[in-house]
């Protein structure tokens, strides 16, 4: 194996927080993501091991939808995904109308397969591959719900609503009257979540610990 080579291969952080830690890796030829929660907090090692179980189930529950990304392995605290090629909508800034035609059609067959992903509102969550088109990155919020209750129901309309949300910043021109009534249109849910639980969230994730919800911000090639 040459220099380069050797370079290549080693790993890449991309994220490290009270949750754990993502890397990059290269094997058998291919890239490959890592979510290790064994180096969480002590206090919250329960909380991230749920969370990596929930990715864990959708990702199953999704295995061949394309650009989503596959599972490859997973243990007790650590999960192995598929690497998927693309730019943080952030980033990318799209604004070709094929780009969210095809996001709606995927945000679909999540619901189809009876998954929400529940963290759509996060632009690094949204990659825009090589190709132009929409994929989808981490699940550890996600819901698989058969049942498809309520609380589906409200959970899959954020979904779309977040989708809309993303649009109208970046195409708001090819928005259409039933887009715009969904946008004005937050379930109970959300609408609890922003008057209750979010400006906790907000306070004690950016002045306690001094982060914020932009994974994967800035002018990086990085899969989050």
């Amino acid at each position: 194996m040459n220099q380069a080579e050797s370079v290549a291969a080693d790993p890449v952080t991309l994220k490290q927080d009270l949750f754990g830690t993502v890397t990059r890796i290269e094997r058998d030829g291919s890239k490959r993501v890592v979510r290790d929660c064994s180096t969480a907090r002590w206090w919250l090692r329960g909380f991230a091991r749920h969370l990596l179980g929930r990715e864990r189930r959708a990702l199953m529950r999704l295995a061949d939808i394309e650009r989503v990304p596959r599972l490859l392995a997973s243990q007790r605290s650590t999960l192995e995904r598929e690497w998927i090629d693309g730019q943080p909508m952030q980033v990318a800034q799209p604004r070709d109308p094929r780009y969210f035609r095809e996001a709606l059609r995927l945000v679909r067959r999540l619901h189809a397969r009876d998954v929400t992903h529940d963290d759509l509102a996060k632009e690094p969550n949204w990659l825009v591959t090589p190709e132009g088109l929409p994929a989808v990155v981490d699940f550890q919020l996600a819901r698989h719900a058969p049942r498809r209750g309520r609380l589906f129901r409200m959970l899959a309309h954020d979904d779309l609503r977040h989708w809309a949300k993303h649009k109208r910043q970046y195409l708001p021109e090819r928005l259409t009257a039933r887009q715009r009534a969904l946008l004005a249109r937050p379930s109970p849910l959300s609408r609890a979540w922003r008057a209750t639980v979010k400006p906790v969230y907000r306070f004690v994730t950016r002045r306690l610990f001094g982060w914020a919800d932009r994974e994967g911000a800035g002018d990086r090639r990085l899969d989050p």
